[in-house]
């Protein structure tokens, strides 16, 4: 990875804007997640200083590490072994499925090791219990 893209991908996570929901530290059923604010009589949609920021132009990301992986590459969604095949291990890492199980998980993890990629959700599949666990027996 080149010393512009690290220092960029810094930039951005210093310069990056926190963007909370109008009333969201007054009521406790309201996530923080973006809503645009509505109400005519709302000070955040007025765009008062002290209500909050609104996600407008100027808050995104420098063009050349727009959609990166805060490490620095490219990440690429995989739910089969095939989908490995000619993914550069320079600039690419992968993740896998949230859908995947255990088995081709482990496929993949270990096709990924052997050709260099790096798994950017990785998780240890053998030691994940087989079967049911065996029953306890106490001896008296």
């Amino acid at each position: 990875m080149q010393v512009d893209t690290k220092r960029l991908i810094r930039v951005r996570s210093e310069r990056r804007a926190r963007f909370k929901r109008d009333g969201y530290g007054t009521k406790k059923q309201l996530s923080a997640s973006w809503r645009r604010p509505r109400g005519l009589q709302s000070k955040q949609r007025a765009q008062k200083k002290a209500k909050g920021v609104h996600p407008t132009a100027g808050y995104g990301s420098p063009v050349a590490i727009r959609g990166l992986h805060p490490s620095g590459y490219q990440d690429i969604l995989v739910f089969t072994p095939s989908e490995l095949i000619g993914l550069d291990p320079e600039t690419q890492a992968i993740r896998i499925g949230g859908t995947v199980g255990n088995k081709k998980r482990e496929v993949i993890q270990d096709l990924a090791r052997a050709a260099g990629l790096k798994i950017l959700n990785p998780k240890d599949a053998s030691l994940v219990v087989k079967g049911k666990p065996e029953e306890v027996k106490e001896d008296e």
